[in-house]
Order: structure tokens, then sequence, then C-alpha cells
């Protein structure tokens, strides 16, 4: 029998709500002990989807007001009898209500054990249930999109679709390599290898964009760079809204690495504000951009910045030479002022230019257009239902190895028993990624990530 167990479904923190959820066996039990009904009512005695106003007390000792909403099996979130205490928010009160709850027969529930129950009765799929979890954490519109898209079952219906064509594949390799002697239309090798062939598209078009849709949910660690003065303290400030790097006329201002996470449009930036970089005896200054050189290098995007309002110096072309090979938007700055210079320098060498005054903000809309163009988020359709995580990622992955494998498998004449397992190989890793066929561990791992509470 699983324990009855309860957590504060809420946010750690002050506000007009909280939350205690109980879900079990025995939750309208443990619920009524410390909830009473200003009507006298039971819980016991309620119906499913129906509240009740009163207090919470325990021990004889009022706590709070309370509403206390039932939902009975099999009709919850997790499947199973659950009660929703909702008390005024704050971090004693809604510590005390649990705190009741706990001491009359509920336990303390683990880390996402409301949500793995849901799962664990089939009251939802793991990729939706790894979906709350991404909505919770979502950053902006297109991350909150794509969490929701994933919630609503579109990415399921994209693996099924890949999954449905596998398993009718395999079937009637099979049903004609075991039955002969019926009438079974014969296989037909071109055909095979193009129903293959489609579903290696499908995962591809997955797996390519998982990286776009990690960096909507991750963001992405971006270094501005340039030469000293060049205006990059003043870039930091406008993409953060607030004066977090010192501005100054001064050369060298900025000596360490100033780092905030900003929301460009729909993409979270890990923004790094770095030295200048230059030749320098300064060995407190020559530090920051030693420092500021190493952090180029382990970015997953450069904001390298020019002054438009003065000529290119060694210093700017070394830093061009040094970002050949880097994810690099060059920012040509100060546009606001006569432009001295030489621009056709920059965009031979550096594919993506912007011009942008940092003091006045024009420009801004174009930054953010070919940063996502860079970092690959223009052409991402997060209702379409992209992969989540690394454990997604890496089914989707072993399927796609496995299709690949037993379309060469055809080409090369092997047996269509030999086909037939490899496809087989693909859909248990399809199978994994929904969770319908997947071991304990791995369901342990994928809740472990959650909060308590969820």
């Amino acid at each position: 029998m699983e324990k009855t167990i309860a957590a504060i479904a809420t946010a750690n923190g002050l506000g007009g709500i909280g939350v205690i959820r109980i879900s079990g066996e025995h939750a309208l039990l443990v619920a009524e002990k410390v909830f009473h009904s200003v009507t006298g009512k039971k819980i016991t005695e309620m119906k499913g989807y129906t509240a009740a106003y009163g207090t919470i007390a325990d021990h004889g000792e009022t706590i709070d007001e309370a509403v206390a909403l039932v939902f009975r099996a099999p009709h919850s979130y997790t499947g199973e009898d659950v009660v929703e205490l909702s008390c005024h928010g704050g971090l004693y009160v809604t510590k005390q209500v649990l705190r009741a709850v706990l001491q009359n027969g509920a336990e303390p529930a683990q880390a996402g054990e409301f949500t793995k129950r849901a799962f664990l009765n089939g009251k939802t799929g793991l990729i939706e249930a790894e979906a709350v979890m991404n909505i919770i954490s979502a950053r902006g519109a297109q991350s909150a999109r794509a969490a929701l898209s994933c919630m609503d079952g579109q990415l399921r219906q994209r693996i099924d679709k890949v999954r449905l064509s596998l398993v009718n594949t395999a079937a009637h390799l099979s049903a004609w390599a075991d039955y002969p002697e019926e009438d079974i239309p014969e296989v037909d090798t071109d055909h095979l290898t193009q129903t293959l062939e489609t579903c290696r598209q499908e995962l591809r078009s997955l797996l390519n964009s998982y990286d776009a849709g990690r960096v909507m949910r991750e963001g992405v660690d971006t270094v501005i760079a340039g030469r000293p003065n060049v205006g990059k303290s003043t870039i930091m400030n406008l993409l953060s809204g607030c004066e977090r790097s010192i501005v100054t006329n001064i050369p060298g201002t900025t000596r360490d690495i100033i780092e905030e996470t900003v929301l460009l449009g729909e993409i979270p930036l890990r923004l790094s504000d770095t030295a200048g970089i230059h030749s320098t005896e300064d060995p407190v200054e020559k530090i920051g951009v030693e420092k500021a050189r190493s952090r180029l290098l382990q970015a997953g995007l450069v904001l390298a910045v020019f002054d438009a309002s003065r000529p290119l110096s060694d210093d700017d072309k070394e830093l061009i030479d040094l970002l050949s090979e880097a994810p690099t938007l060059a920012i040509i700055n100060k546009t606001d002022l006569p432009v001295q210079i030489d621009t056709d320098y920059i965009t031979q060498r550096l594919s993506h230019v912007v011009r942008l005054s940092a003091l006045t903000g024009n420009g801004t809309d174009e930054l953010e257009r070919q940063v996502a163009d860079i970092i690959g988020t223009s052409q991402l359709d997060a209702s379409q239902g992209i992969l989540a995580n690394e454990r997604q990622r890496a089914a989707a992955d072993k399927a796609l190895h496995s299709v690949t494998e037993a379309i060469d498998a055809a080409h090369l004449g092997l047996t269509l028993d030999a086909v037939t397992v490899i496809i087989e190989e693909a859909i248990d890793s399809l199978l994994e990624l929904t969770g319908e066929r997947v071991t304990e561990s791995v369901v342990e791992q994928v809740f472990s990530h959650f909060c308590v509470g969820k």
C-alpha cells in the first residue's frame, strides 16, 4: 500500500495563498483530522471536485482559516484521493499547516513524488511529466510554449507517428517471413527503405531542434568583448535594463568579468562583460585581459563590440582574427556619432554584423534578430513539440542510429530478419523516450530533478 504523502505545493515565500497537497489512500482521513468546515460537514463525506471553507487546527489550537478542495480517485492529478488545503501564504503559516498534516498520519513527499505517482498511475506520460518542470522553470514565452506543447502531447504525437510507422513495417516483415504460405504482400525493398528514410528524416528534425530548444530553456553563455571604451559596459547595461557595469569615458574601467542573465526578446543570455582586450603593461589589467581571452574560447555566443566613431585599431583586428571560428555577432556601436570605422573590413571577415547605438537603443531589434539567427532559434517552432532534455535526446539519437543501420542493412541485402531486429531496437528506444518501456532507475532519476510538492 502506498503511503499518504503531503507537501507544500506553492513557492517557499510570501504570497496571498499557500497550498498544502495531500495524496494517498488516507488523504481524506488525514485532512479531516486537521480541517473543520464551518458547516460541520466532514471531508470524508464530500464529493470530488467540491470545496469547503473552514479552519485548520492542531490539538485544539486554530492555525489558520482555509479552503479544502477534494479530488477523489481516480479523477485527480495523481490518480489517488487528493486534498488541497489553501491557507494564507507565508513561510510560518504554511509550514505550521504542513506540520499538523504530517503529525496526523501523512508522510513528507519526496521530490517530484506527486507527479511520479501520476505517471505510475497512468495519469500522465513521462514526456508530459518532464514538461511540468520545464513549464515551472521557463524563462520566456518560447520556452513556456515549448513545454506546454509537450505537456499537451505534441512531442508524443511526433514520436508516436514514427513509432507506428516502424511497428507496421516490422509487423509486415515478420508476417511475410514467418507465414510464407499466406497471401501476404511481398516486401518491396524500395518501399521499405523509403519508409525508413521518412522516419530517419523526422528523427533528424527532432534532434536538430534540440540545441535551439535547450537555448530557449537554459540560455546561452554570452561574452561581450572588445577593446577598452568601445561601449561594452553600456551594451551590458542596455540589455540588462540596469547599471550593472561602470560606464565612464576612461578606458579600462572594467577589469574583471561582470555577469548577468537577461532576456533578449525570447532568448535568455547569460551575459559576461569582460575587460577590454588590448596590449597592456598594467599587471591588474593584464589579468583581466587574459580572463577575457580565455572566456571567448568557451562562450556559446560572442558579442564583439567595435567603436564606429574611431578607425579600426590593431587590437580590433586581433579580436576579429581570434573570433574567426567562434559564433560571433559583430556590433558596430556608437552609430549616433560620425562613422570613421572601416565597416567593410569587419563584414568581410565576420558574417553577422549589426549597427547599434547603445546610448539611444537604436538597432536593438536587429540585434535580437541576428542573435536568433546565430543560435538557431529564429526557425524554431515551439508549438511543434521539441525534445526537452538530455534523456529524451539520447533516446531519439539511439532510435536514429538504429533506423540508419536498418537502411544500410536493407541496401546491403541482409536478411529481412536482421532488418526486423534492428527496427525493433529503434522501437524500443522510442518506447524508452515516451516512458512506455523504461527502467525503475530511469524513473527515479527523472523525478529526482523535480521540486518537492510537484
